[in-house]
């Protein structure tokens, strides 16, 4: 696994798990009850994969089971940020028959979706592995799983960049056309925010480019520029401030993000892994112990 992957504190996720352990449970899994009861016989559930991909989401798919039930025992198959192939046991549940049955969907829906993020991102950051740029997601994630997601974005070997509004300063174009010009933006941000956030601005010019520079901006993001003028971007910014970390956004895609990188910038942004992946199809076959 990616050594910078880290799941927030269970303090922080249980209540989203349990929150989604409610509403798919609602008032009670009235087959699941009527058949075994509560604190019934138990079972051992194997998760199989279908299909090639990239693990993610194994322990939060365990804590599922486990805040059903704390006896619950979840053995992984595999490590996180492991590859498995169709057909592979990459994990294996004992718990009683009602715990498994009422954990199955969350915890199943959870692990396939991180699964299909890292899966994604890993083919996103293998394009660009043997250069100095490294991927970075984004803020379009779905709401109330974006902690969960960008985790996934970890495992697949991706950078986070700010996880709200308030982890830094980005002037988007909206801003700047609100205030009125770039410039004037950063010095009444600079005098606002607090020590030590770092401000980042867009631009999609080269003149954008040297009001950024000029008004002292940390970061500098091309956004949507041609190629060609990244190439002329990045040596300027290099020479007048080595400091100045650049960022490329905008259409990012399996088919240009090396082109991207071979610009030299620092990082490459992409909402992609995250927006356009699909699940990792994985199952549950049942067994009484």
């Amino acid at each position: 696994m990616n050594e910078i992957a880290i799941l927030p504190p269970w303090i922080v996720l249980d209540p989203l798990l349990q929150g989604w352990l409610l509403e798919d449970i609602g008032r009670g899994d009235r087959a699941t009850q009527a058949l075994f009861g509560s604190g019934s016989t138990m079972g051992q559930g194997r998760w199989v994969a279908k299909e090639r991909g990239i693990v993610a989401g194994l322990r939060v798919a365990e804590r599922v089971f486990q805040l059903l039930n704390a006896e619950s025992c979840f053995i992984s198959g595999v490590a996180e940020g492991d590859c498995c192939d169709s057909g592979d046991e990459i994990a294996r549940i004992d718990a009683p028959i009602d715990v498994l049955l009422m954990g199955e969907r969350v915890a199943l829906n959870l692990a396939m979706r991180l699964s299909g993020i890292a899966t994604a991102t890993r083919q996103y950051t293998e394009q660009i592995a043997d250069l100095s740029a490294q991927l970075v997601d984004t803020r379009k994630t779905t709401p109330g799983l974006r902690l969960l997601e960008k985790y996934a974005s970890q495992v697949g070997g991706a950078i986070n960049h700010r996880l709200g509004l308030d982890d830094a300063v980005m002037i988007k174009d909206n801003h700047i056309q609100a205030v009125g010009d770039l410039g004037s933006a950063i010095a009444r941000v600079r005098s606002r925010v607090p020590y030590p956030l770092k401000i980042e601005v867009e631009t999609t010019t080269l003149e954008e480019v040297r009001a950024a520079l000029e008004g002292g901006a940390d970061i500098i993001m091309l956004d949507n520029m041609p190629i060609a003028r990244m190439f002329q971007a990045v040596p300027l910014i290099r020479a007048t401030n080595p400091a100045v970390k650049i960022e490329a956004s905008g259409n990012i895609t399996l088919d240009t993000i090396r082109a991207v990188g071979e610009t030299g910038v620092d990082y490459i942004s992409s909402s992609a892994p995250i927006t356009r992946s699909t699940w990792l199809d994985l199952s549950m076959q049942f067994a009484r112990s």
